[in-house]
């Protein structure tokens, strides 16, 4: 099959075009023609917080990506659906994470598709965003009118997804393991590398930092007197997508700037081994969420986990098997730091994390996706 991608990849960086990327990977191993059709422009300033868009990574290998989406001039997206219309793909896909790509993504497919031969197939992300704005439901509706079927990564998107769709072809699949970040280290010489001493006691958090994501909730956690008594350390690992000094206040006010390491900055491909290796277990105190790529970063580094009772994280991280699901509070989550350290728990969770794991390939995800275009081809014949 020709098989194309619309949305994110090098030279931009981030989780969305490290996921992109790989399963078009997985696609071409499969035998099929990829190609990924990228962003001349992905967000205009005043949408995007973060210090840069653009990868400093070597790009992908084996991949054909076309730079030539403008996610903000309509003529653009004209002139790229009728491009991929005449190209005749078999199958486009396109990872939705934020409605303001809905009238883009949106007017690509519908031009595609004038063909009568491409079928488009979104894999959803988000389709109400944790971070509201005005249009967005709109926008997102928009776009899941101009699809023939949708990929949901976690259980609580694809009920949402009823709210924009009564498509009966939705395939709940989840997220892959991402593999592409290399291979885990000891523990030792991860953490001679950051600079932290071989014997502490450390939780990551990691990935960029926003208001949803509850990095409040952890440090007030850490301030605890009970957590406080293990000697617990934090490395916080992402870049911030909103005022760094809010956290830098708070840290401050509770007294943690020894317990707390810091590395603000958007952390290179070939670093994220030594951030997770160095770890004890990974912390995600989100207050919302869908699914989650840093939960799949673990899993392939082998970490154990604590995540908050939100959206599909429950789903990948058993509770008390592959570390702790918890309330979405800060005394939960020092509950769960105080367990996981003063009942040993590292190496009985590594065990079942190693089993887990094994669910989440992405020639699962590649076939579903397949299997999703086979059902929503007969009943086009």
């Amino acid at each position: 099959m020709k098989i194309y991608l619309v949305g994110t990849a090098y030279p931009f960086r981030g989780g969305l075009a490290a996921y992109n990327e790989r399963l078009m990977q997985e696609l071409g191993k499969m035998g099929h023609e990829v190609c990924i059709y990228t962003f001349t422009l992905q967000y205009p300033a005043f949408l995007f917080p973060g210090k840069t868009q653009i990868s400093t990574d070597p790009p992908p290998e084996n991949l054909r990506i076309v730079q030539v989406l403008n996610s903000i001039n309509p003529l653009n997206w004209l002139s790229l659906g009728n491009r991929l219309c005449r190209e005749k793909p078999d199958l486009v896909i396109c990872k939705f994470w934020l409605p303001f790509m809905g009238p883009a993504f949106g007017t690509v497919a519908r031009r595609i598709k004038k063909n009568n031969h491409s079928r488009f197939i979104a894999i959803i992300d988000n389709i109400i965003p944790h971070e509201k704005r005005f249009g967005d439901r709109a926008f997102a509706k928009f776009f899941a009118d101009a699809c023939d079927g949708f990929v949901t990564m976690s259980r609580a998107v694809s009920e949402e997804l009823k709210q924009f769709s009564n498509t009966p072809f939705v395939q709940y699949i989840p997220h892959p393991i991402y593999d592409n970040f290399g291979e885990a280290l000891p523990k030792s010489e991860a953490r001679k590398f950051l600079g932290i001493e071989e014997n502490e006691k450390l939780v990551l958090f990691f990935g960029f930092i926003r208001k949803y994501k509850g990095l409040d909730l952890l440090l007030e956690a850490m301030a605890t007197e009970s957590v406080r008594k293990l000697g617990v350390k934090l490395l916080i690992a992402g870049e911030y997508y909103g005022d760094k000094s809010e956290y830098d206040a708070m840290i401050t006010r509770l007294g943690l700037q020894a317990s707390v390491i810091q590395k603000p900055d958007f952390i290179a491909n070939e670093e994220v081994k030594y951030y997770f290796s160095a770890a004890d277990v990974v912390v995600q105190p989100y207050k919302t969420a869908t699914q989650s790529g840093i939960s799949q970063m673990a899993y392939h580094f082998e970490k154990p986990m604590i995540v908050t009772n939100v959206g599909g994280l429950p789903e990948m991280v058993p509770d008390s098997k592959c570390g702790y699901v918890t309330e979405v509070s800060s005394r939960a989550i020092a509950e769960a730091i105080v367990a996981y350290y003063s009942e040993n728990k590292e190496s009985e969770f590594i065990k079942e994390v190693r089993v887990e794991k094994k669910k989440y390939s992405w020639r699962n995800m590649a076939e579903g996706i397949l299997s999703l275009y086979s059902d929503i081809q007969s009943t086009k014949k």
